[in-house]
C-alpha cells in the first residue's frame, strides 16, 4: 500500500467541530471529481427493491446488478427483500468541503422519526445523528416536521480506484459486535495488513460502530475519455448495465477481466456486430493451428454518441484453453442469485 495513504488518510473519533460520533476513514480531496463507491447495508425491515433504491436515490437496476441479482426476474423491482438481508449499495462518492463523502441521499421524515432512529435503524449506522444534525443545520433535534427533507451524509472513499496499484472499489462497512478485523479481511478476500493500511490503523482493534473502508477487487474498463461510460469499474462477482441498458459488463468470478455482452433488457440498440466479421459483441472463437491457438474476439469499446463501439481483435496463444472464459462467464450468469433470503456477498 502506498505510504501516502497512511499519511493522508486518518481515522477520526468524536470531534467537537465536525460532530462525528463514530469513526470512519477520511480521504482528503481538493477537486470536484467523483467515483463509484459502495455501502454495506443491512435492511432494517422488509422492503421492495424499489423502496431500497428510493431510500438511497439510486437506480433499482444498479442496485440489482451490483448484488448480482438477475434483472430479468419477473417484476423484480416490486420483489420484497427480507429484513436483515445484506446488500451492497452503489453510490457516487464526491468531494465536499475537502473530504470524500456522498451527499446525494435525501430522506423524507415520517411520524415518530428521530435523528437517532434515522441514523441507527433506517441507515444502519452508516451515519450518526450528529452528522445529520450538522448537515442540515438543525437547532433542535427533538423537533422534526413530518415530510421534512434531510440530507444524509454517507461515508465513502475513492483512493483513485486502486488498491496496491490494482483496480478496486471501496466498500464502507459498519463494524458489528461479533466482527474481528481478520474475519472482515477474510470475508472480502483481502489481508489484515491491507485493511490496516487503508484505514491508517495502528492496531487491529475495532469496535462496533466503526466504519471501515474495505477494498474490493474490480474489473476496470479501458474506454476512451469521450465515451459516456468512461471509467466504468465493476466489483468482482457482479455486473453493470451500460449503453442505455443495451450492454451488460461482468467481472469475475474467475478473473478480473471485464467481459461485456448484449444485456437481457436490450430492446432498441445500435449494432453490436464487429465490423468485417460475423461476430457479435461478446463472441470469442478459438481455432487450433500448427503455431498455437488463434483467438478472435468481439469486444465492447464504450458508448459514444448513442453508438455501441466494438473492437475486433485476433491474437495467437501457445495453446487453446480447456475451458473458455466465455463458458465460465455464462455459467456464472446462469447461477446469478435468485434466492432473496440469503446474504449476497
Amino acid at each position: 500500500m502506498p505510504s501516502s495513504k497512511s499519511v493522508t488518510f486518518i481515522l477520526i473519533f468524536i470531534n467537537a467541530v465536525a460532530l462525528v460520533t463514530s469513526k470512519s476513514t477520511i480521504e482528503p480531496c481538493t477537486n470536484s471529481d467523483s467515483c463509484n463507491a459502495l455501502l454495506a447495508y443491512t435492511l432494517y425491515t422488509d422492503l421492495k427493491v424499489s423502496e431500497v433504491a428510493s431510500l438511497f436515490q439510486i437506480d433499482p437496476i444498479a442496485l440489482l446488478t451490483t448484488n448480482a441479482i438477475d434483472i430479468s426476474y419477473p417484476d423484480v423491482e416490486n420483489h420484497i427483500l427480507p429484513s436483515q438481508l445484506f446488500l451492497k449499495i452503489p453510490i457516487t462518492c464526491s468531494c465536499v468541503d475537502g473530504i470524500r463523502k456522498s451527499v446525494s441521499t435525501h430522506y423524507k421524515t415520517r411520524p415518530s422519526d428521530t435523528l437517532s432512529s434515522i441514523a441507527d435503524s433506517i441507515y444502519a449506522g452508516l451515519v450518526s445523528a450528529d452528522q445529520i444534525k450538522e448537515a442540515n443545520s438543525i437547532d433542535d433535534p427533538s423537533v422534526l416536521d413530518v415530510g421534512q427533507s434531510l440530507v444524509v451524509p454517507l461515508p465513502c472513499t475513492c483512493f483513485n480506484g486502486t488498491d496496491n496499484s490494482l483496480p478496486a472499489i471501496y466498500l464502507s462497512y459498519v463494524v458489528k459486535e461479533v466482527d474481528t478485523l481478520a474475519a472482515i479481511a477474510a470475508r472480502y478476500e483481502t489481508t489484515l495488513t491491507d485493511l490496516m493500511n487503508v484505514n491508517a490503523m495502528g492496531s487491529a482493534a475495532i469496535k462496533a460502530g466503526d466504519i471501515l473502508a474495505v477494498p474490493l477487487p474490480a474489473c476496470a474498463s479501458k474506454f476512451p475519455r469521450y465515451a459516456s461510460d468512461f471509467g466504468l469499474i465493476v466489483p468482482n462477482g457482479s455486473y453493470a448495465i451500460s449503453a442505455s441498458h443495451c450492454v451488460q459488463c461482468s467481472c469475475g468470478p474467475g478473473n478480473l477481466n471485464l467481459y461485456c455482452m448484449p444485456a437481457s433488457l436490450a430492446v432498441s440498440c445500435s449494432s453490436m456486430q464487429c465490423r468485417n466479421s460475423n461476430l457479435m459483441l461478446g463472441n470469442v472463437t478459438v481455432q487450433q493451428s500448427s503455431a498455437g491457438c488463434n483467438v478472435t474476439s468481439c469486444s465492447y469499446g464504450g458508448y459514444v454518441n448513442g453508438t455501441i463501439m466494438t473492437t475486433l481483435s485476433t491474437y495467437l496463444q501457445p495453446r487453446c484453453p480447456g475451458k473458455s472464459l466465455i463458458n465460465d462467464i455464462h455459467l456464472w450468469e446462469i447461477e446469478i442469485v435468485h434466492s432473496w433470503g440469503h446474504e449476497i456477498l
